[in-house]
Order: structure tokens, then C-alpha cells, then sequence
């Protein structure tokens, strides 16, 4: 890939958490003078801690439990302690630890979680049995299907598929609910449903039923904004929901601008930042003319529908960008400079900041696309430290590049900048004035997450974003919580830092260790890059098999990845919430599911 936005050691980056979630343990004895009993044991509105109890009823001790439960949709347990829990779909199981699994007659266990959502547990099993201790009839009712993924979505119609169910006796159809009424009934695990209202919000969910006619839970819900209708609400909030929107994507990774359109991401975020402009010569200059301006695309790659001609004053994203924001008006959108390849361009930048800013200007407002654009960000990497190359500019450097910028685009526009997040004594932050240069800018997007990944290829493995430091942590202060902590320590105002979260996940290979802090061989395969892949490939080739600082982590074969999942975004942003952050941004928008459920993790929790 020729222009890698982040590649090494010093970024921070970031990864969801769900603390305390592992893997499957082995399976538990029967125990039917057994029961098991549940408590909420606090309530916060958005969240919720719980408890349950195991009570051996019986005679004789028993050596292991297992208790399972389902969630209603949008239910979740974010973290827990004193058992391994796992989720899938709706459906919850928890595991006894090494130290707790043997109950003596008459003797109690408890393990406890925190949880999201508003529901509350039902349908317990203990080991294979009901809660109370009474036999579970053998024909049980149908597992939940997987929660649907949607594509093909227009005005007026949207396809839905999902994974089976599973049921004893056997799976004999689906109903297909929209805003939880039912609309169809089909035996395959795929709709179309048609009819709909162009720009309107729907939400779907499935349920299966058996041959005996029982019907299991539904599954969890996707949310399909229908194009057309000349606009979307603005998100709910003034938190800030930005993504990455990269030039080269329309090129091997086929993602466009209409894909925002069709995944649902349009209508869930406020800004985005296309990435990147060239920074050479001490001025801004354009990163790829054509993919910026030039390329024509055909009317199924539109935004509009339309194809561009060959004389149209206006094609490339530019121009496709101006498409979205007449659909969607309430994004705006700035042009980001520089990155991890172009940030070797700053240093004669900072020579002379006037005119930097001013070549700058003309840039952004260039009578062809100034209508594309709401402001300038900056992603220098990094101002008087080392990335791809090494800046010797002085402190004050930053400090005043930023207010040139100020200076020249005024008020009317927004400026804004990515930093980084290391916040380790003598670390990057320390490197230059951010508090400094602070008053000038709109917001920082602090780059939290690629902390640790496969540049040290022998390890120890370690997860890329953790929200928080751990016992074995390779580093002090590479975590999300330093960094923002170190911020406001300078005096930058908390409302002007954005927490980052990494599409994607950073993994090694030769691992044989399932927890982190395992040895390594040397980078995990991945499609574009060694030691990096996006959500959307290893949500199902290696799924998150524990949690650790925040960060979900998945061990499978000799690979061992670590990596944000909804869950862990989830709890990010409750984090980021009760810090006071200005909101949250994400590289990129080709890393994320095709319909969009990253994003969605990111604006329905924010």
C-alpha cells in the first residue's frame, strides 16, 4: 500500500473493552441439586452491575459449573470477574475459574459483571439444567439467529441475511421483524424486503422457529438507513463521530464514498477526514490528482446514481464527496495532510508557517471543490520526534504552525490535528507544545491505538489499543487513558481531545501463548500488510477469544491478534463520555463491516 497511515511503535491506538471475557473452558458436570440465582446489584441507566449466585443444594460437592443465560437485544456484559464469560448473539455463558469451581454441599459461589444495556437475564441454565434445579425439557426451543448484515441497500429496499439457528428437532423458518412487527416468514437465511421509505431509519431483527412451532430468541438488531430523502436527521449529541475516509481505498480495497451510503456510516457520523494531501516544499500540495479529482465513476459507483461524463467541470472523490453532503448535510468534511508517509514535509513547513498556511488556503479553497471542503486537519507525524523520518524543527514548531493555520482559514473553519498518544516519560507528548498550540485548533485526534504490534516481531504480543495499563504491559504509558490523563495535565481541554479507535487488528504468528506477553516468530499474514487486517476479515477468521485493558484479543492456530470489537468500542465510549472527550474518531472506513456495525458501536454508545 503506498501511503500507510500508521506502521510503527509511538502511535497509540486503541481496543474496546471487554475485561475479564475469555474463551470456552471445559464442558461442566450435571448438577441438578443445583441452582443459581441472579441479582442486579446497581444501576447506572446505561449500565448495570450484576451477580449470580451458585447454591449447592444437593448431598454430594460438585467440581464445576457452568451457568448460561440470554440477554434481550442491545443487552451486553462488558466486563466480569470471578468466572469466564462469553457471549454470542444474545445468548451468555459463564464458566467457573480454576479456584471456584468446586461447591461443597450447602455452600454458595458468586461471580459478578457489569453489563450495558437495560435488560435483564432469562431462560437460565445451570450445567444443562433450569436454574431451579428442575430438568430442562429435551425439546428446546431454537437458538437466536446470527444478528442480520445488510447490503444492497437503495431507497427503497434493503437484502438481509444472517447465520442459522440451531435447534434440536430442527430449524423450519425465520420471521423477519422490521422495528420489532413482523414482515415476512422465509425458510432460507436471507430477505429482500421492499417497499420501503427512501432516507428513513429501520431497524431488523430474526427469530427462528422449530418444528415444533417454539420460537427461540430474536437476534441482535441491524440498523439500515435507506438512501435518497434528501437528507438524514443530524445525530443526536455534540460529541464528535469522525472517520478516515482514505484516496487510495477506491483502488485495491474497491471502497468508495457511496459505500458510506450502503453501509449505514453516512447517517451515523458528523465529519470526515479524507486522507491525505502531500506536504512538500513547504507547502500543501495534492496527494493523488486523480483519485482526487479525475477518476470517473460509473452510476453504480455514484453517490447519486448518476455516471460522470467525460466533461463534467468535477469527478474523483471530490466530487463524490460533494454528492454525500448534499444527501447527508449536517457531515462535514476536512482535508487532512501529510500522515505517516507525507509528515517528512513538515520540518520546511515550520520554516516558514505563514506560508505554509497560506498555500494551504488556496488549496482547501480552490474555486473547484471549496464547496467539499469545512476545514484543514493536520496529521503530523511527528512534530520534533521520530516517525518515518526524524523532525528537529524545536518545540515551538507546532505551536506555530497551528496558529498560522488559525490565522489564515479564521473562524469559519474548522482546524484540527492528529497527535500522538505517547505518553511515557520523555515520550512524544513531551516532545512538543500541544498545550501550546491547543487554543488554536478545534480538536486533537489523539492517535490511540498501534502501541504495540508485529515491528517487534518476536513479541511479547500485547494488545495495540489498550484503554488502560495491565499487569506484563510491554510499556508504560502506551495506553488510551495515559495519553488523554497527560493531555489534560498540559492544560488541553478535555473537550477538545478525541479517543481513536483502529478498525483493524495487529497480530503476530508463531505464538503458542493464549494470553499476552507470549513470544513470537514474526508478523501474522494479513491481505495488504504483514502484522495488520481489517475488522471485517477477523471478526470470523479469528474471533476475540478474551479481553485484556479493554482490548479485545483472539489467539487461533499460531496467530494471535488484538483488535476493537462493538463490545469493547462500547465500553470506550462510555469511557470517553464520563472523561468529558469531545467525542471519537476512527481509521478507516474500509475496515469496518459492510454494514457498518463499528460505526454503529461508535454513534449509538457516544
Amino acid at each position: 500500500m503506498r501511503f500507510r497511515h500508521r506502521a510503527a511503535a509511538g502511535f497509540a491506538s486503541l481496543l474496546l473493552p471487554l475485561a475479564g471475557l475469555v474463551g470456552l473452558a471445559s464442558p461442566a458436570q450435571a448438577a441438578p441439586n443445583t441452582t443459581a440465582s441472579f441479582t442486579k446489584t446497581s444501576d447506572w441507566g446505561t449500565g448495570f452491575g450484576g451477580q449470580w449466585t451458585i447454591k449447592n443444594t444437593g448431598s454430594s460437592s460438585i467440581s464445576s459449573w457452568t451457568v448460561e443465560w440470554d440477554f434481550p437485544s442491545g443487552t451486553s456484559v462488558t466486563s466480569a470477574w470471578d468466572a469466564d464469560v462469553t457471549g454470542s448473539g444474545t445468548h451468555w455463558t459463564a464458566k467457573n475459574k480454576s479456584y471456584n469451581g468446586t461447591i461443597a454441599p450447602g455452600a454458595t459461589v458468586s461471580f459478578g459483571f457489569n453489563g450495558a444495556g437495560p435488560g435483564s437475564p432469562s431462560n437460565c441454565k445451570l450445567n444443562g439444567d433450569s436454574c431451579d434445579g428442575t430438568t430442562v425439557p429435551g425439546d428446546a426451543a431454537p437458538s437466536a439467529p446470527g444478528t442480520p448484515t445488510a447490503s444492497s441497500v437503495t431507497d427503497t429496499s434493503v437484502k438481509l441475511g444472517w447465520s442459522a439457528a440451531t435447534d434440536d428437532k430442527g430449524v423450519k423458518n425465520y420471521d423477519v421483524l422490521r422495528d420489532g412487527t413482523k414482515v415476512a416468514t422465509v425458510t432460507t437465511t436471507s430477505y429482500t424486503d421492499t417497499g420501503l421509505t427512501a432516507g428513513t431509519d429501520y431497524s431488523y431483527t430474526v427469530q427462528a422457529r422449530d418444528t415444533a412451532d417454539q420460537t427461540g430468541p430474536v437476534s441482535g438488531a441491524v440498523k439500515v438507513h435507506t438512501t435518497g430523502g434528501g437528507t438524514t436527521p443530524p445525530p443526536t449529541g455534540d460529541k464528535v463521530k469522525l472517520g478516515y475516509f482514505t484516496e487510495w481505498g477506491i483502488y485495491g480495497r474497491n471502497y468508495n464514498v457511496k459505500n458510506l451510503v450502503t453501509s449505514g456510516s453516512a447517517a451515523k457520523i458528523t465529519h470526515i477526514n479524507y486522507a491525505f494531501g502531500n506536504v512538500t516544499g513547504g507547502k500543501c500540495a495534492i496527494g493523488d490528482s486523480y483519485a482526487d479529482y479525475d477518476k470517473a465513476f460509473t452510476a453504480d459507483q455514484s453517490v447519486s446514481g448518476t455516471a460522470d461524463t467525460w466533461d463534467q467541470p468535477l469527478r474523483g472523490n471530490f466530487n463524490q464527496l460533494r454528492q454525500l453532503k448534499a444527501k447527508y448535510p449536517n457531515i462535514k468534511v476536512l482535508w487532512s495532510f501529510g500522515g505517516w508517509t507525507w509528515s517528512g514535509g513538515f520540518g520546511e513547513a515550520a520554516k516558514n508557517p505563514a506560508a505554509f498556511a497560506q498555500s494551504c488556503y488556496d488549496l482547501v479553497e480552490d474555486p473547484r471543490w471549496a464547496d467539499v471542503f469545512d476545514g484543514i486537519d493536520i496529521d503530523w507525524e511527528y512534530p520534533n520526534a521520530c516517525g518515518l523520518s526524524c523532525d528537529t524543527s524545536g518545540a515551538a514548531a507546532y505551536k506555530n504552525l497551528m496558529a498560522a493555520l488559525r490565522a489564515k482559514f479564521g473562524s469559519g473553519n474548522l482546524v484540527t490535528a492528529a497527535t500522538t498518544a505517547d505518553a511515557s516519560s520523555g515520550g512524544k507528548i513531551e516532545a512538543a507544545d500541544y498545550a501550546g498550540a491547543a487554543q488554536y485548533v478545534d480538536w486533537y485526534n489523539v492517535m490511540t491505538y498501534d502501541f504495540f504490534g508485529a515491528w517487534d516481531a518476536k513479541g511479547p504480543t500485547a494488545p495495540h489499543s489498550p484503554l488502560t495499563s495491565y499487569s506484563g504491559i510491554p510499556k508504560a504509558g502506551f495506553t488510551t487513558a495515559d495519553a488523554m490523563a497527560k493531555f489534560k495535565a498540559i492544560g488541553v481541554p478535555a473537550r477538545k481531545l478525541l479517543i481513536g479507535i483502529g478498525f483493524y487488528g495487529r497480530g503476530w504468528t508463531g505464538v503458542t501463548q493464549d494470553a499476552p506477553g507470549g513470544t513470537a516468530t514474526g508478523p501474522a499474514s494479513g491481505t495488504y500488510e504483514q502484522g495488520i487486517e481489517d475488522y471485517k476479515v477477523l471478526k470470523s477468521s479469528c474471533p476475540a477469544t478474551g479481553t485484556v485493558a479493554g482490548t479485545a484479543y483472539a489467539h487461533c492456530g499460531s496467530n494471535w491478534w488484538s483488535y476493537d470489537t462493538p463490545a469493547t468500542i462500547a465500553s470506550k465510549m462510555a469511557w470517553a463520555k464520563n472523561q468529558g472527550l469531545g467525542g471519537a474518531f476512527f481509521w478507516e472506513f474500509s475496515g469496518d463491516t459492510g454494514n457498518g456495525e463499528l460505526v454503529n458501536a461508535i454513534s449509538s454508545n457516544l
